[in-house]
């Protein structure tokens, strides 16, 4: 794993990038008057991953939005990289109002979950995007952990503590997105009927297995998915918060 830099990554500047995301670069004091900004180009940006995926998303195809060259964007966004950050930032403009919880750190903490993954949902490239990785974070990135973390406050856990949960949470939220970003009908019914095959010549080799498709352990779930994970993660921080008091 890992591997030597490609030249676009090992030339980048955090800080350059860091000043991007929060509006903070120096702006040119010479030449003709902007006419495009970051944040137009990393809409248009956001438009076409969502359209065509993460892979789609070059310089040269966002400038044919504007109608201008890929080397114009270069002014304003010093490349894909920077792009991509910048989308991140754009998809998560509307940080989470948890107001309506109302200090109920379980009610806070799943409000703060579905529309994290609605907005996967939304959006299936920033799974990609978004990839576990510390990363330089925009304003909107930043709110967005900020109400994760506010959520979880009023349990009491250590900082530690809360941010494990966190992590959790979060963990749980990329991979039922990630499950809807791949699944595929047609497919599913041929794996279902292939193995279903599989499993009548081989049954005496998987026993419980065999017992637990032919009880429905494969059947749609009869409750949502995130509510079901969640309550098991907040189940467990509850019974956590209890051993503390």
């Amino acid at each position: 794993m890992g591997g030597r830099k490609n030249e676009q990554e090992q030339d980048r500047d955090p800080r350059a990038t860091l000043a991007l995301l929060w509006g903070e670069q120096e702006q040119p004091t010479r030449g003709p008057k902007p006419t495009l900004s970051p944040q137009r180009i990393a809409a248009a940006a956001v438009e076409l991953a969502d359209a065509q995926g993460l892979d789609a998303v070059s310089m040269s195809k966002v400038a044919a939005e504007f109608g201008v060259s890929a080397m114009a964007l270069y002014r304003y966004v010093p490349g894909k990289a920077e792009l991509v950050e910048l989308m991140i930032e754009s998809m998560l403009a509307e940080v989470p109002d948890l107001s309506a919880a109302q200090g109920d750190w379980r009610a806070g903490t799943r409000l703060w979950a579905r529309r994290c993954l609605d907005l996967y949902r939304a959006h299936p490239w920033a799974l990609a995007a978004t990839a576990m990785r510390r990363q330089v974070m925009g304003p909107h990135q930043l709110g967005w952990l900020d109400a994760a973390h506010a959520a979880l406050e009023p349990t009491g856990l250590p900082a530690a503590q809360r941010h494990q949960v966190f992590v959790l949470v979060v963990g749980l939220v990329r991979s039922l997105a990630q499950q809807t970003a791949d699944f595929d009908a047609d497919q599913d019914r041929e794996w279902n009927r292939l193995t279903g095959e599989v499993l009548e010549r081989h049954a005496d080799r998987f026993p419980a297995l065999t017992r637990a498709i032919a009880d429905g352990a494969f059947d749609p779930p009869g409750t949502d998915p995130l509510d079901f994970g969640l309550d098991r993660i907040l189940d467990g921080v509850e019974a956590l918060v209890a051993v503390r008091e």
